[in-house]
């Protein structure tokens, strides 16, 4: 479904990726695992089209993408989840939802199913988005981009500064979300959460490809070593 081949990417003079490649299949979960800085989100950022990038370096169904913008990325299928939530502060939760379905891929999510997939976001419709708590919020946004009917989902530190108990609620709607095909890339700082529900992984260490493999391949000691660019003397 997707293949990134040698992307380089960063923010002006600054470089945040150095020839990273990897391959998605469809319905696959790949998470991503790094440390701050070393250039997870903008690997997302890369593939939603907010950065833009050689048109080849990264292909999905076949198709250059590395070149076009956000809206046309999302018109294609592909969604994303940002760090922080970034939803709308002067619109209700309905309406932050709602803005998720314009220009998007198909009408496979409805607010009906997003309701039935956070139930608690029903009750809190009306409401102002910045009157929910922190996991309500995350819950509206991963809403937000299911309703443009993903065929993949970018999904950047989701579990960030929520409690266990949330993370582990929203955690729980990946298999609902997965049931139609949808592939998910996830990117987290928590290992172990990510590679819970993980089919195979990549870990990133300034801005390059340090480990990957399926999360059962790698011990502990190796997917630090990765993580944080550690040499054996």
């Amino acid at each position: 479904m997707l293949t990134i081949e040698n992307l380089n990417a960063g923010y002006g003079d600054f470089q945040a990726l150095f020839d990273v490649s990897l391959e998605l299949a469809e319905g696959e979960t790949l998470a991503i695992i790094g440390s701050n800085g070393a250039g997870k989100s903008t690997l997302l950022r890369s593939l939603a089209g907010l950065i833009r990038n050689p048109a080849h370096s990264i292909r999905f169904d076949g198709e250059a993408i590395g070149a076009l913008p956000a809206n046309q990325v999302v018109a294609r299928g592909i969604a994303l989840v940002p760090e922080g939530r970034r939803l709308f502060p002067s619109l209700s939760v309905e309406e932050n939802l709602m803005i998720g379905a314009y220009g998007g891929h198909k009408e496979a999510w409805s607010l009906e199913r997003i309701y039935g997939l956070f139930p608690v976001l029903e009750k809190l419709r009306r409401r102002p988005s910045t009157a929910l708590s922190g996991g309500q919020q995350q819950m509206v946004a991963i809403g937000r981009a299911l309703m443009s009917s993903p065929r993949l989902l970018l999904c950047d530190e989701i579990s960030l500064g929520l409690a266990p108990t949330t993370i582990k609620d929203i955690y729980a709607a990946l298999p609902s979300i997965k049931a139609d095909g949808t592939a998910v890339i996830l990117v987290e700082q928590d290992i172990n959460q990510a590679l819970s529900v993980a089919d195979r992984f990549y870990c990133l260490q300034e801005g390059r490809v340090s480990l990957s493999g399926r999360p059962g391949e790698a011990n502990k000691e190796q997917i630090k070593a990765a993580y944080f660019g550690l040499v054996e003397a």
